[in-house]
């Protein structure tokens, strides 16, 4: 059935050109290859170039109005034949990297795909250093090269996956470019959620391309990539801060706001801190979730690992899983984080404790806030204050070397009492606090005994001074009286005379 078709198309391109308007010569190129029964003849009926009036001898050359062999396909006519390598994506190029043929053919695709290729980790040489990894044709095909929306595409949005892990799963051919990739990408896609709508044909979710790009594919470690970590959350945003694409899913489109103004965010986007998470370390790659973990809420852990321990054995590990509540989100929240302080601790209208405790609501955990909170708040109250005493004995001179190193300890223990908090144990907690309290404690004296020795040294100087003043005066006017006695008995001889 598809040679009649085919034989139609061929019948009205070989007389009018669609693009151009007028009519052409017949081409002996398709008419032969046609005769032959050759499978690209076939694949070409339904290409876009065809259709655009662009025919055999545009791309491999020579003249196709001859009808003797020799004469079209003679170098001097031109003919370059099978093309292999670069050349392929060259003569790719030398029609998409001009505006003007573009123009010419109605199409409004973009003129840089080439120069976006050549720059791209898919632009490298290969293996055997004589091409590229990809040239065009690897992605678009050769002869079938419909629109990037026909749904039989190589390209199209449910066709791409596959398109990719030709390669990218064949473990034997990334062993050659690139050992440390993993090639179960493609399954693991298909278990997140962007993979399961995909293969159950919604075009419109998170493809590879969407995330890497389609020709200017670069490394994930390359800042320019799409997926480098800083670059990630405005990439994520292009559709899940989009409400038309967000709409018909349900989904909110604020996650990118308020994660560039979390804690997280700010550390990531403003800071340039890469420890710090971006949407995939939390979300996951391909896959929906890292593996091995149940719950998104378990990801936290992976970088807050004693927060996790210490609420995995609390009691709110057990109560938040009966109610059905995340556990880190509940009290932190999820992309909209903030930066963990006092206050969230306790039983104030801020604090989060008081969201579920009160004095007759579940009184025990509301107890047991209260503590924390009036501990740590004393613990706060005693560093600063050994603090300010140490800057007073050091502005004074003295030497506090050692109350100084006690001081970070101190300082120390507020950190690990923010983390012992997660294990909601008054017992634990208050032993914690209490080490912090006394070295603090001890520190305060160190201070104040400095201060009081640099008081000490000053009163004694003074009085030293004093004395000295006072010896010196009375050593000058007695010397004074030494020097008058000779004159004294001078003018006396004087007199008797």
């Amino acid at each position: 059935m598809r040679i009649p078709v085919l034989s139609a198309i061929l019948a009205l391109s070989a007389t009018f050109s669609p693009v151009l308007g007028q009519s052409v010569r017949p081409d002996q190129c398709l008419e032969c290859h046609q005769a032959l029964g050759d499978p690209p003849v076939e694949l070409f009926a339904n290409d876009v170039h065809l259709q655009k009036g662009i025919s055999c001898a545009d791309c491999h050359g020579g003249d196709p109005t001859q009808e003797d062999m020799e004469e079209s396909m003679s170098s001097k006519a031109g003919f370059r034949g099978v093309m292999k390598g670069d050349d392929i994506s060259a003569v790719c190029g030398s029609c998409h990297s001009s505006t003007e043929t573009m123009r010419r053919f109605g199409s409004r695709l973009s003129t840089d795909q080439f120069a976006l290729l050549e720059l791209s980790v898919h632009g490298q040489q290969g293996v055997s250093g004589e091409a590229s990894i990809l040239q065009c044709t690897s992605c678009h095909s050769a002869h079938g090269v419909v629109p990037v929306d026909h749904p039989s595409s190589r390209v199209y949005p449910l066709n791409i996956v596959a398109t990719c892990s030709a390669c990218h799963s064949n473990a034997s051919y990334m062993q050659r470019y690139n050992p440390a990739l993993p090639v179960d990408q493609l399954d693991k896609y298909r278990t997140s959620v962007h993979g399961k709508r995909n293969g159950k044909g919604d075009p419109n979710v998170a493809e590879c391309a969407s995330c890497h790009g389609g020709h200017d594919v670069r490394p994930a470690g390359d800042v320019k990539s799409r997926v480098y970590a800083t670059n990630i959350p405005a990439m994520c945003a292009e559709c899940h801060g989009d409400e038309g694409t967000m709409g018909p899913y349900g989904i909110a489109t604020d996650q990118y706001e308020e994660f560039r103004q979390s804690v997280h965010g700010v550390a990531l986007l403003e800071k340039a801190d890469l420890a710090a998470p971006a949407c995939n370390d939390c979300h996951g790659n391909h896959g929906a979730i890292p593996p091995g973990v149940a719950s998104i809420s378990k990801v936290c852990g992976t970088c807050h690992v004693l927060n996790a321990d210490l609420f995995a054995q609390s009691p709110h590990e057990l109560g938040f899983a009966e109610l059905g509540l995340p556990e880190c989100e509940t009290c932190h929240g999820n992309h909209a984080i903030i930066a963990a302080t006092d206050q969230l601790l306790g039983v104030d209208e801020e604090a989060v404790c008081s969201q579920c405790h009160s004095e007759t609501d579940r009184p025990e955990g509301y107890a047991v806030a209260h503590m924390m909170r009036q501990l740590i708040d004393s613990l706060e109250t005693e560093t600063e204050t050994a603090g300010l005493l140490i800057e007073e004995a050091e502005q004074k001179g003295m030497e506090v070397t050692e109350p100084k190193y006690k001081l970070r300890e101190a300082r120390q223990v507020r950190f690990e009492s923010r983390t012992m908090v997660h294990s909601f144990d008054g017992e634990q907690f208050t032993e914690v606090v209490e080490k912090g309290l006394k070295t603090a404690s001890d520190v305060k004296q160190e201070a104040a005994a400095a201060i009081g020795e640099y008081h000490y040294r000053r009163t004694g100087l003074g009085v030293a001074t004093l004395i000295i003043t006072i010896l010196a005066i009375s050593l000058y006017l007695y010397l004074r009286k030494i020097e008058k006695r000779p004159r004294e008995r001078g003018h006396a001889g004087t007199s008797t005379q």
